[in-house]
């Protein structure tokens, strides 16, 4: 057997009756929904329940699996106390699992569990269902920092693995959409909220499950969402497959978006082979911007490149096939590498002043930096190359100001500096859109709080390659 069925579930504790009091009513869709879901699983008799949540243990580069035999929760920090809920995980499908994600080259396994207790990620899709049907195992996710199409990835080594054992398997997406609808909200009001919200729906209604690649990681944090791994996991599950997909209910009524949705699937259709298609397009569209890349770009790629390939650091002279300005080898500054892998920062490291003879030397140093130097990241291997792609920012030199009020986020980069500590951050940089945010980010970065009298530099850069 294979995956019999996937829904995507959301997961406010205000759903349950004993928390929410009667304001659960004011979410009857979604109560609607779940008693759809769980009528529609009772007939399906699945063996297993994969379900993942964004409240159990996460990792920024593992995807955890909850170890051991069982576990149970219950909603004492939500006031209800009495709900409780407890299930039998299955242990087979975690081994094989844990063994197909590592032969995947996917990090992830039982280690470095936060807390055995069940989450309410988990508690609220899988106490309806547990009501109508309790004969099933479970296999309880986290989500992790790993990019979008691992995640898909992982959604496919699940099936892979259902399939292998035999197992009839539901996969359940637990996850809210926007946290950002309305000021009243639990956070303050973004415009991205509402546009993430539609976007999830409109890719539900259509089953067009590669537009899920289409919005990059600074847009899903603007909106504040939670259940966007668990979606694209959900549709990983179902790669390769004609699928029936239904938006059961959406409402927002507490400035938190929450989309039901199922998705049953049909026969084999390669047309949706979704993984193939997006590496192809991936590995295209940086063919082309290889086949034009701006100068200092391709030198920045082709250092580290050699230096992963073949263990050495390059020269200028090795570069005398790229048309490289007459004076990168004369003029001296400060230079910045930043390399993006599937859209998302994958290193950034460079010099806010010269350190070597020659801007030509700066960018080749600062390339293998970014790439393997990076204390955010864990070095880049040579299978990531073919992913990724290459910025370098030329520095002007600093002025200082008098205050936040001469930034301009777009075109101007920031220094903060305290004594020795100096925080950086480049100008036009997605997803920061204030003066307060660059500082901010500015300030965590050298390690300098909001409080201390720190100095203030603008710069301006002279950008090359993908922003």
């Amino acid at each position: 057997m294979a995956i019999i069925y996937g829904c995507l579930l959301p997961h406010p504790p205000l759903l349950n009756e004993r928390v929410g009091k009667g304001r659960e009513k004011e979410i009857s869709e979604t109560q609607k929904s779940f008693s759809y879901v769980a009528n529609a699983i009772k007939e399906l008799e699945p063996d297993t329940i994969v379900i993942m949540s964004p409240h159990t243990t996460t990792y920024s580069d593992y995807l955890h699996i909850s170890p051991g035999e069982a576990a149970h929760g219950d909603f004492s920090s939500f006031g209800a106390r009495d709900e409780k809920l407890s299930v039998t995980y299955d242990t087979e499908f975690v081994r094989e699992l844990i063994l197909s994600g590592i032969k995947g080259g996917i990090p992830m396994g039982t280690e470095g569990e936060e807390s055995k207790a069940l989450d309410h990620g988990v508690m609220i899709p899988l106490l309806p269902i547990s009501k109508a049907y309790d004969n099933f195992k479970v296999v309880r996710l986290g989500v992790s920092g790993m990019y979008p199409i691992t995640h898909y990835e992982i959604g496919m080594i699940i099936r892979g693995v259902s399939e292998k054992l035999g197992r009839r398997t539901v996969f359940i997406a637990s996850g809210d959409m926007s946290h950002r609808l309305s000021h009243d909200g639990p956070y303050s009001f973004s415009k991205e909220g509402p546009v993430f919200d539609s976007w999830i729906k409109e890719i539900f209604e259509t089953g067009d499950f590669l537009r899920l690649f289409e919005r990059e990681e600074s847009f899903l944090e603007k909106a504040g969402e939670c259940g966007y791994r668990p979606i694209v996991t959900l549709a990983g599950t179902m790669d390769g497959r004609n699928v029936i997909t239904k938006v059961l209910s959406y409402e927002g009524p507490f400035g938190v978006g929450y989309l039901s949705c199922e998705v049953i699937p049909e026969g084999e259709n390669k047309e949706r082979n979704f993984f193939d298609m997006y590496k192809n397009k991936e590995v295209s569209r940086l063919k082309e911007v290889k086949e034009y890349e701006d100068p200092y770009a391709a030198l920045a790629r082709l250092s580290l490149e050699t230096r992963l390939k073949e263990g050495r650091v390059i020269t200028l002279k090795d570069a005398e096939h790229i048309s490289l300005p007459s004076d990168i080898s004369s003029k001296a500054g400060g230079v910045f590498v930043t390399l993006k892998e599937h859209g998302t920062l994958r290193g950034c490291i460079g010099t806010i002043e010269g350190q070597r003879a020659s801007l030509g030397e700066e960018i080749i140093e600062n390339a293998v930096s970014s790439g393997l130097r990076d204390p955010r990241f864990d070095p880049v291997t040579v299978n990531e190359l073919p992913y990724l792609s290459y910025s370098v920012d030329i520095l002007y030199p600093a002025e200082r100001i008098s205050s936040i009020g001469d930034l301009d986020p777009k075109v101007y980069g920031v220094i903060v500096s305290k004594g020795h500590r100096r925080g950086l951050l480049l100008p036009n940089i997605e997803g920061v859109d204030t003066k307060e945010e660059q500082v901010e980010i500015a300030l965590r970065k050298g390690g300098i709080s909001k409080s201390e009298n720190y100095v203030l530099e603008r710069f301006k850069v002279e950008r090359h390659g993908e922003s």
